[in-house]
C-alpha cells in the first residue's frame, strides 16, 4: 500500500512538473508578445470608440432628361443624389457615413451634359451647413477654386449654388483636390525611389485596405531616435496632407542638413491613416463609423491598434526612443495644438521650432496648448512614449503656394534644432 501510494505521488510529480513548463513558457511568450504592443491608457475626457453603423452612398451615375449627368464612381467620390429642380436649376445631395458628426460636409463627384449648357447647382446637405469652398478639376490632378461670384449662398446659408458650365466633357468639383489610396500609394512609390526610403505594408484598414509606411533613415536603424509622422486620420483634411508632402520632400531633400539629419534619425511616416474613409469619401470616420482621432486610448479600431503596436514593437525591436511625433490636419485656419506637458529630453524645442518657422514666414505662430484631456494623437504620443506630440493644422483655404512654403520651413527649421541636440 504504501509503496502504490509512493508511486502515485512520483506521478502526480512528474505530471505537475510536466505541465508546468509549457504554461511557464506559454507566460514568458505572452508577456514578451505584450511588451512589444502599446498600451491602453486612461484619459480625462474618454470617447466611447467602439464600431458605429455607417451608412454607404450608392454609387451610381445619376442621369436627368435634361441631359445633365453625375457620378460617384470614383475612390474619394461623395455624392448622395442628383436630380433636377427647375428650370436651369439641379441639386446634388450630400449625406455623412453617420451622426453625429464633425461640420465638414465633403463632397467630390463627376457633372457632365449631351450638349454645352449652363446650370446652377446646389449643394444639399442634410447635416450641418457648406464649409469647403468648390473646386474644379477636368483631369482629377489639377484643381482650380470656383471664383467666389460664381458661388451663393442659399438664403438659409446653409447650402450654395454654384453657377458652372458644362459641356460633353467631364469635369471634377469637390470641396476639396481629390487625394485618394491610389494618389498617395503614386506618392509614396515615388518618394521610395530615394535610398534612404523604405515603402511597406504594416497592416490593413477594417475593409482590407492597406495601412502604408515610409521608414525613412540612413545607415544603421539601430538606437536611432524616433520621429513619428501621420497624416489622414479625417478624409477631407487635405490641406494637411499637402503640407506633409513638402514637409518630407524636405527631410529625404540632398542638402548637408536633411543627410545629417537622416544620419541621426529615423522617421516613420504613416500618410494615409484611415485609407477606407478617405476612399468612401466619408466626412470624419472610418469603416467604423468612429473618428480615428479619439481611438487612442482603447485602440478599438483596427488601423489605431496596428499603427500603434508597430510603433511599439519597432521602438522595442531597435532599442530606440520616440521623441517627437507630428499630426498633420486641417481646420478653419493654420493653428498648432500642443500638449501644455512637455518631455524634459525635448524642453525648449517646440518654442524655438514654432517661434523660427514663425518669423521666416512672416507669420505669429498661432499656438493652442491644452492639458492632456481627450484621446487623440498628441496626447497618446506623450502619455505612450513621454514625447512631444503636436497637432499641425492647415486651414481649409491657405493658399496652396503657401502650403508648401510652410511645410519646407517646418521641416528645415526641426532639422537644425535637432541635428544639433545632443
Amino acid at each position: 500500500m504504501e509503496q502504490a501510494a509512493s508511486s502515485l505521488i512520483s506521478i502526480i510529480s512528474f505530471m505537475k512538473n510536466y505541465l508546468v513548463l509549457p504554461i511557464v513558457i506559454a507566460s514568458f511568450l505572452l508577456s514578451c508578445c505584450n511588451t512589444y504592443r502599446a498600451k491602453e491608457h486612461e484619459f480625462p475626457k474618454p470617447v466611447d470608440t467602439t464600431t458605429k453603423p455607417i451608412q454607404l452612398q450608392e454609387k451610381k451615375v445619376y442621369r436627368t432628361e435634361q441631359g445633365v449627368h453625375a457620378d460617384n464612381m470614383f475612390d474619394g467620390a461623395r455624392l448622395n443624389g442628383f436630380i433636377h429642380v427647375k428650370q436651369d436649376l439641379f441639386q446634388a445631395t450630400i449625406s455623412p457615413e453617420n451622426t453625429p458628426i464633425n461640420k465638414s460636409p465633403y463632397y467630390a463627384f463627376r457633372l457632365w451634359a449631351t450638349e454645352p449648357t449652363q446650370i446652377k447647382l446646389e449643394l444639399n446637405y442634410t447635416e450641418h451647413s457648406h464649409r469647403y469652398p468648390p473646386k474644379m478639376s477636368t483631369d482629377g490632378i489639377n484643381w482650380e477654386q470656383f471664383d467666389s461670384k460664381f458661388v451663393k449662398r442659399t438664403s438659409d446659408s446653409i447650402n450654395v449654388i454654384i453657377a458652372i458650365d458644362l459641356t460633353t466633357d467631364t469635369i471634377y468639383i469637390a470641396g476639396q483636390e481629390v487625394q485618394n489610396s491610389s494618389h498617395v500609394k503614386a506618392w509614396c512609390k515615388d518618394k521610395a525611389r530615394h535610398e534612404d526610403v523604405y515603402f511597406s505594408t504594416i497592416g490593413h484598414s477594417k475593409l482590407g485596405r492597406k495601412l502604408w509606411l515610409l521608414d525613412m533613415y540612413s545607415g544603421d536603424k539601430q538606437k536611432k531616435d524616433i520621429i513619428i509622422i501621420m497624416c489622414r486620420q479625417h478624409p477631407p483634411e487635405v490641406t494637411g496632407y499637402l503640407a506633409m508632402q513638402a514637409f518630407i520632400d524636405e527631410v529625404i531633400s540632398s542638402s548637408p542638413l536633411a543627410e545629417g539629419f537622416r544620419d541621426k534619425y529615423r522617421i516613420l511616416v504613416f500618410p494615409l491613416m484611415n485609407p477606407d474613409g478617405v476612399d468612401l469619401g466619408h466626412w470624419r470616420h472610418n469603416a467604423g463609423g468612429i473618428d480615428p482621432n479619439r481611438d487612442w486610448a482603447y485602440y478599438h479600431q483596427p488601423e489605431n491598434r496596428q499603427i500603434a503596436d508597430f510603433i511599439v514593437r519597432t521602438t522595442k525591436k531597435n532599442k530606440s526612443k520616440v521623441i517627437f511625433g507630428l499630426d498633420f490636419h486641417s481646420t478653419y485656419h493654420d493653428v498648432y495644438y500642443t500638449n501644455n506637458e512637455t518631455p524634459a529630453h525635448i524642453q525648449g524645442f517646440k518654442e524655438y521650432w514654432l517661434s523660427e518657422v514663425g518669423r521666416i514666414l512672416g507669420e505669429e505662430s498661432n499656438e493652442k496648448p491644452s492639458n492632456v484631456g481627450a484621446p487623440v494623437s498628441k496626447g497618446w504620443i506623450y502619455r505612450q512614449f513621454g514625447a512631444l506630440g503636436i497637432t499641425y493644422e492647415i486651414g481649409d483655404s491657405t493658399p496652396r503656394d503657401f502650403i508648401k512654403e510652410k511645410g519646407q520651413v517646418s521641416a528645415i527649421e526641426m532639422m537644425k534644432l535637432l541635428v544639433l541636440r545632443k
